[in-house]
């Protein structure tokens, strides 16, 4: 081989190894420029297996998992859309209702009704999900770490829905709106709640008509329908708590004015106060009204309001009014009147609250004959036991009381003993038409409890019966004055008096007959007639005009004579006078008829003898001495003698209460002091 061919080819292999030197230290450069990368392919390629994964998973897996990818989330997005709604109601319902209120329950209604949506879905479209998930967890579908944080969140889900779902459902939003209902509730109530305008003088129970249900129909159907959403969430209660809170208050509210503060007065204070008669009377006039007007209109709208609600519920209701208006004080006081002392009028204060019981006994039995009211029927029946026991106990001891005052001292003043006035008072009362109906139905329920009879006759009897104990003790009354005539006679004269005004005409009175009465009236005149002859029928002695005819004896010795008669004229009178201002004739006719004949008997037998022997002794220097009374200064003295002491005898007129408790009459056991 030529050497030019030799060199032309080692020219030629250093070229090509050149060539190949280059391209080596440009693939390293490149090398080296890829090693990054290569480590990042490196370290995606197990996500990127786990990626296409579900590409090498079963043919059959692949086709199936989009029907259930579809069921699953048709649910579910039917409960987003839903719950959207829901949310979009609330500005409705955070806005006053009052505004418009049909519409509010309207929005509320729709509320309540997406919410039951949701609430019976939302488990169903997370149990589809769950089922998806393991689905694609056993057909190795979908990657690990993806199912785990579904997992989670279906987790997540599960506990909401099991702890308060309804409050996650609607973020709180229902039960602000109950709270607005609730409110307008008690608003609505409390606006048309009006106290019945009253005074305590005004006489409301003489009414005849029974007041109206308190509410317009249209608030009635307003409250109604509030009370169906409310109840439809559980609320019942609390809307009977709010009804009975704003009623009662109503109710107290209308009686506050009638001025009840008696009702709390204890039984300490109860025997203190002298005219409780007049808070008796009262009481049966308040219960009246309390129970026709003010109770009565409760009862028709607890029945409007709640009727729908069942028979439990709005007398339940009403109980609840009745009990926080004030029913139970009124019969606390009653039972308070049961157990004050016996004293002599106990027995009529007794058959008055027998009397407004028995009146009300029939709106008791409709108004609180329910099971809710089971509290005012027992206090009930027992005040009437207590009443009904009291006042046949206080009607059967009441001539043994009378008999043992036989022994007591009579008035030191000859007048009426109180027993005596009070008894009389008494018999009549109970004989007259007030209260024989009423005692007689009281004394037959007692006989009845003891399997007894009773007749009319037994009442009639008794009261006579102690009309002659009267008369028994005004004998040994009359006898215990001893040998004091004239205050004996004055006495005898006002009793028997006392006995013939205050029984003729009486029922009483009828019974004892015409002679009884005759003989009282005699026994009057005859007492009256001994009374004045034994005391001032003597004073006229004293100035005798013996000796003083013509001045027989001379002027100096009939002036003696005129000055010593008048002298013991004088003190006769005085002593007299002074004795008898004291004593007391409580009969005014009686009173005036005895001083008029006193006059008379003293009177023109003085003016007489003044006119004749007055100017003997006028013109001596110690006159006035002997001619100490004008004429007009003795009649006047006389006119004014057995006047009556007020406050002594004040007690027996029936007088309004006053604000201040004073002395009450004694009680019948303790009457000896009365007497006297």
């Amino acid at each position: 081989m030529a050497l030019s061919d030799k060199i032309g080819n080692l020219i030629s292999a250093t070229k090509s190894l050149k060539l190949s030197l280059d391209k080596s230290k440009a693939l390293g450069l490149a090398l080296e420029r890829s090693g990054p990368r290569l480590e990042e392919i490196s370290l995606r390629l197990p996500s990127l297996g786990a990626a296409v994964r579900p590409i090498r998973a079963e043919k059959e897996a692949l086709v199936a998992v989009g029907g259930h990818i579809n069921r699953a989330v048709s649910p579910a997005a039917a409960v987003l859309k839903v719950f959207d709604a829901v949310h979009g109601l609330e500005k409705s319902l955070l806005s006053d209702p009052r505004n418009d209120l049909p519409g509010y329950l309207s929005v509320l209604k729709r509320l309540q009704e997406a919410l039951k949506f949701l609430g019976d879905n939302c488990g169903l479209a997370i149990q589809w999900l769950e089922d998806i998930v393991e689905y694609l967890e056993d057909n190795m579908v979908a990657d690990d770490r993806y199912l785990s944080n579904l997992k989670s969140s279906l987790k997540n889900l599960r506990e909401l829905q099991n702890d308060g779902e309804r409050a996650h459902l609607d973020g709180g939003v229902l039960d602000a709106a109950l709270d607005k209902l609730e409110n307008e509730f008690r608003q609505l109530l409390t606006e048309h709640s009006v106290p019945l305008p009253m005074s305590s003088s005004s006489a409301p129970v003489e009414q005849a008509c029974i007041a109206p249900s308190p509410l317009p129909v249209s608030i009635i159907q307003k409250l109604q329908a509030i009370l169906g959403r409310l109840i439809a969430n559980n609320r019942l209660e609390k809307c009977i708590v709010i009804y009975v809170e704003v009623r009662s208050s109503n109710v107290r509210a209308s009686l506050q004015s009638l001025n009840l503060d008696y009702l709390e007065i204890s039984v300490s204070e109860f025997n203190d106060v002298q005219s409780i008669e007049g808070y008796i009377s009262q009481w049966g006039k308040h219960l009246e009204f309390a129970v026709k007007h003010l109770f009565e209109a409760e009862y028709k709208l607890c029945i409007d309001v709640f009727e729908r609600m069942g028979l439990d519920v709005w007398m339940g209701c009403f109980a609840k009014i009745a009990a926080q208006a004030g029913i139970l004080a009124f019969l606390q006081f009653g039972k308070t009147v049961t157990e004050s002392r016996k004293d002599p009028n106990k027995l009529l204060k007794l058959l008055d609250i027998f009397a407004s019981l028995n009146k009300l006994r029939l709106d008791f039995n409709r108004l609180f004959g329910g099971a809710a009211c089971v509290e005012i029927q027992n206090l009930t029946r027992d005040l009437i036991r207590r009443v009904i026991d009291g006042a046949a106990e206080v009607f059967s001891e009441l001539l043994g009381q009378v008999e043992l005052q036989r022994q007591t001292s009579p008035p030191s003043d000859g007048s009426v003993p109180r027993l005596v006035i009070v008894i009389i008072d008494y018999c009549n009362k109970l004989l007259g038409d007030d209260y024989k109906s009423i005692l007689t139905q009281v004394l037959v329920i007692h006989r009845s409890w003891k399997h007894e009879k009773f007749r009319e006759r037994l009442l009639i009897s008794e009261v006579l019966n102690i009309i002659k104990a009267i008369e028994l003790n005004l004998v040994a009354w009359e006898k215990a004055y001893g040998e004091d005539l004239i205050l004996s006679n004055f006495f005898s004269m006002n009793t028997h008096c006392h006995l013939y005004k205050h029984l003729k005409g009486t029922r009483v009175g009828d019974l004892l007959g015409d002679s009884w009465l005759k003989e009282h009236e005699q026994s009057k005149d005859y007492h009256a007639t001994v009374f004045l002859r034994e005391s001032w029928g003597k004073l006229p002695s004293h100035l005798s005009r013996e000796g003083l005819l013509m001045f027989s004896g001379g002027r100096a010795t009939a002036r003696d004579l005129v000055k010593k008669r008048l002298k013991a004229f004088n003190e006769a009178f005085d002593d007299m006078y002074t004795k008898q201002s004291n004593w007391i004739i409580l009969d005014k006719d009686l009173r005036e008829r005895t001083c008029q004949v006193i006059v008379q008997a003293v009177v023109p037998v003085y003016r007489s003898y003044m006119q004749n022997y007055g100017p003997l002794v006028e013109q001596d220097a110690s006159s006035a001495k002997y001619a100490k009374y004008t004429v007009q200064t003795l009649e006047k003295m006389l006119f004014s003698l057995y006047l009556p002491k007020p406050a002594r005898y004040g007690s027996f007129k029936g007088r309004q209460p006053s604000g201040k408790f004073n002395n009450g009459v004694a009680d019948l056991r303790r009457t000896a002091s009365a007497v006297v």
